[in-house]
């Protein structure tokens, strides 16, 4: 059994299942609250759409580290499979798993509380989108973290 293949394959699996979880939490709960304006709004949906999505980033985030991890250590792309840096890759998975599972959670509670926003006052779209953005700036410094660490090998 080659331990280096399970840990780095682990590595990827967090990356992309950790982060997709929030991600999917995130985006469900944001999508809640926006069925609930757009049945009584119709012509609000493609703003709401734009809140609902935002907290399914960190989940783009974990499957572009995971894509990576698995090509670096060959499982993807055809080169010989090199798994010596198995436990490295696992590590360097971690800022995205769990730094986007928690930001997306945090995002979609701002989302949530940016489309109650738009829901009283239209015009308060840009507001909302900042304020739900400014919890993308977190998800991006774990994403950040995880891509460099791993480039680097």
């Amino acid at each position: 059994m080659e331990w280096g293949l399970i840990l780095a394959a682990a590595g990827a699996v967090l990356a992309v299942g950790i982060a997709g979880i929030g991600s999917a939490i995130g985006v469900g709960k944001a999508g809640q609250a926006a069925a609930g304006v757009v049945a009584e709004e119709p012509e609000k949906f493609g703003s709401l759409l734009i809140l609902q999505l935002l907290p399914g980033t960190q989940g783009v985030y974990g499957l572009i580290i995971a894509f990576l991890i698995l090509t670096k250590c060959g499982i993807l792309g055809g080169a010989t499979p090199d798994f010596s840096l198995g436990l490295y890759y696992l590590i360097a998975s971690l800022p995205a798993a769990i730094g986007g599972f928690l930001s997306a959670i945090a995002q979609a509670n701002t989302a949530v509380s940016s489309i109650a926003l738009v829901a009283k006052r239209g015009e308060g779209f840009g507001n909302g989108m900042l304020l739900t953005l400014m919890v993308e700036t977190y998800a991006l410094f774990a994403f950040l973290v995880s891509l460099i660490m791993v480039i680097s090998k």
